[in-house]
């Protein structure tokens, strides 16, 4: 387009006057001693939002998986992950690819869950609770045994609030309780007296309950129950569950029990705190686990069991946590979980568990590292860290001496 002269200069002086305001202002900005000392930040980390993931930084499972990447020797054995290098049974996998041909099974579920595996659960856990199960209201499905825990704490914990669990302890425990606020409250399992030298039994490594009522404060909410104990292999007796029950009916504490290893159990019987009477039912949730049950740990599928004003809770807070649950797995759950009762698959694969335990032991046994072994039977080791850090030291030493005289 073009401009008369008349135009020209009116533009011409337009554009300086705006150049000359943006110009004056940007100066006042600059020159103002409250806004040059005011800072901005530059990314959305910068604000602050992500301190309550400072609980994950330096975690044992980030601390392991950099020391295997770095490691000069491969391949290096995880001993402290649950990790199976063997698939599921195949009747399960069989029932997982006839679930994926279900349209329904691929698309949102509902939230508590399939009702073909409530209802499955409640079949197979009514007779064993001694009364007939809900699958509407006593039982939430959610992605995994984790989700499930995670879920009851965020219900229940507010910040502040405290929450009893017995070391050695699976270490998610704290960093759910923490990550709501909540204040972890340890309470030994005392080993035996010659733990560090010597094969034991997790049957040895004794709960005194007197440590656990000193715990308990008007901040506490929940104590933290996990049997078959991770990582000891402790079957918890009928005594001991006793009185953990009537410790939490005094003080009206909820009983979050951590049951996942229940299919991994190598005693005659199996003692569950849900089961001592209705009393103590009523304070108490149990977490299973399909992926701990049927070597299926990718699966992300668990459940909770409890009383209904209890689970009602744990519903909802699984609604924002994870929302739903994949539908497969849960299909082919209902469906593996008949046939396992069925063929004896529990036994089966406890008896192959056992075998590579023992194959791991040898191993031990060799290096010289004492162990602590499940109740009554050696097929749940905990390796004595104390113990393992000196057969280590050893170890380097002599490579160290060897490395000097090959040199040499």
């Amino acid at each position: 387009m073009d401009l008369t002269r008349s135009q020209y200069a009116w533009f011409n002086l337009k554009t300086k006057r705006i150049a000359t305001v943006f110009t004056s202002f940007c100066q006042q900005i600059t020159s103002s001693g409250k806004s040059s000392t005011q800072t901005y930040p530059q990314t959305p980390v910068d604000k602050g939002g992500v301190r309550k993931l400072d609980l994950v930084v330096d975690n044992v499972w980030e601390w392991v998986e950099t020391c295997i990447h770095r490691s000069p020797v491969q391949p290096v054995a995880n001993l402290g992950l649950g990790f199976n290098q063997e698939n599921p049974p195949q009747f399960l996998v069989d029932a997982y690819t006839e679930a994926l041909k279900d349209v329904s099974c691929n698309q949102y579920g509902p939230t508590d869950g399939l009702a073909c595996f409530r209802e499955t659960l409640a079949s197979i856990y009514s007779p064993i609770y001694g009364k007939k199960l809900d699958p509407l209201t006593e039982i939430s499905v959610h992605s995994g045994g984790t989700e499930a825990i995670l879920s009851a704490i965020y219900a229940f914990v507010e910040p502040g609030d405290e929450v009893i669990v017995m070391e050695p302890a699976f270490d998610l425990y704290e960093l759910h309780i923490r990550s709501v606020g909540g204040v972890v409250k340890p309470v030994r399992l005392h080993p035996p007296a010659n733990a560090a030298i010597s094969v034991t039994s997790a049957d040895e490594w004794r709960l005194d309950t007197k440590e656990v009522e000193a715990a308990i404060s008007t901040k506490t909410k929940i104590l933290v129950l996990n049997t078959p104990q991770n990582p000891l292999g402790k079957i918890f007796s009928r005594d001991e569950l006793f009185s953990l029950g009537q410790l939490c009916i005094k003080y009206g504490l909820i009983i979050l029990s951590d049951e996942v290893y229940e299919r991994l159990h190598f005693t005659s019987t199996f003692n569950r705190i849900a089961t001592l009477n209705e009393e103590v039912a009523k304070h108490t949730i149990t977490v299973g686990s399909i992926g701990k049950a049927f070597n299926a740990t990718g699966w992300r599928v668990g459940y909770a069991i409890g009383d209904r004003n209890l689970i009602t809770q744990l519903k909802r807070a699984h609604i924002i946590l994870s929302y739903t649950t994949a539908g497969p797995p849960q299909m082919a759950a209902a469906i593996g979980l008949e046939q396992a009762e069925r063929n004896d698959f529990w036994e089966h694969n406890r008896d192959i568990m056992k075998a590579k335990i023992r194959i791991l032991c040898e191993a031990f046994d060799y290096l010289g590292l004492p162990v602590s072994f499940s109740s009554f039977h050696r097929d749940f080791v905990f390796l004595i860290s104390g113990a393992v850090r000196e057969t280590l030291r050893r170890s380097l030493h002599s490579r160290q001496c060897w490395q000097n005289s090959d040199s040499a």
